[in-house]
């Protein structure tokens, strides 16, 4: 299901709709932005919306697929059973992440995002809605309408915030690809792990994701 725009809605111009499709059409281009949409814009949206914002442009999202959700659920699994007894803690969407830029207050912020997966370290950043600030790791679940927004505009903020590991989940092809930020402040190449490997989770030492469950069935 898509989530429609509602009438006479300020938004309406430069919307971009990105469907959670298994495959599908490429995702439209962000338009030229006239209007710089803040997390203070987004609080009063309708809660029976899921939006993002890129860059102050509001991106409308659509309903995740049951492969989508399997993915989260296997991983999020593993996950939880690791941090049970550790400092940090993971969560999953709905959960506003919101990263500033320069010295942005968290209601300035003109980037929010609802990636699948976030892992806290630091808990300060907890907040209201979700996390202001640069969380430890995040992983984004892809697809073909979806792929511009988590291999372009998200990896360019990830990586501009320093956010230590990132991992792009291939649910049509069953691979991931992992990301770790180098002393440099840049992703390196990525490692690439199939449904039949283990990743180890370089910003939780002693965790070791296995990827045969993650893909089963999908």
């Amino acid at each position: 299901m898509v989530f429609r725009n509602r009438k006479k809605d300020k938004r309406s111009k430069g919307v971009v709709i990105l469907k959670h499709t298994m495959r599908g059409c490429n995702p439209m281009p962000l338009p030229e932005r006239k209007n710089r949409y803040t997390y203070a814009d987004y609080l009063t949206w309708s809660e029976n919306e899921r939006w993002e914002i890129i860059d102050g442009v509001p991106i409308l999202q659509a309903a995740p697929t049951w492969q989508h959700q399997a993915i989260v659920r296997e991983l999020l699994t593993q996950f939880n059973i690791y941090l049970k007894n550790e400092p940090c803690e993971v969560f999953a969407s709905p959960f506003d992440l919101r990263l500033p830029e320069r010295n942005q207050k968290d209601e300035e912020t003109t980037f929010v995002v609802q990636p699948d997966i976030i892992v806290v370290c630091d808990k300060q950043g907890l907040k209201g809605t979700g996390y202001y600030g640069t969380p430890t790791m995040l992983i984004e679940i892809s697809s073909p309408s979806t792929a511009r927004s988590d291999k372009v505009w998200k990896f360019r903020r990830y990586e501009a915030a320093g956010v230590k590991e990132y991992w792009i989940v291939e649910p049509d092809g069953k691979f991931i690809s992992v990301f770790t930020l180098a002393p440099d402040g840049l992703y390196g190449r990525p490692g690439i792990y199939t449904d039949t490997d283990t990743v180890r989770v370089s910003v939780l030492p002693g965790l070791a994701v296995d990827l045969e469950p993650v893909f089963a069935g999908i």
